[in-house]
């Protein structure tokens, strides 16, 4: 078996970091542990979680109210 050269290897690190990085912010404002973008490398699983977090109700937005009122003035 082949080995990957530095050049490969830090390549496939440039680009994980670029995909898990904004996942997990994401995940953050969401109010998710970030930890939870790591779900996307494993296949399949990644892809149903992604699924899950779209339509399940956000922590994060459990503590604000509807939104009926609209922006206050100053005066």
């Amino acid at each position: 078996m082949e080995r990957l050269s530095p050049i490969h290897l830090t390549l496939i690190l440039v680009i994980g970091l670029v995909v898990i990085w904004p996942f997990g912010r994401i995940l953050r404002r969401t109010g998710f542990n970030p930890l939870w973008c790591l779900v996307m490398f494993i296949p399949f699983v990644g892809t149903i979680a992604l699924w899950v977090f779209a339509y399940m109700r956000w922590p994060a937005l459990e503590n604000v109210g509807p939104r009926s009122e609209g922006p206050k003035e100053l005066i």
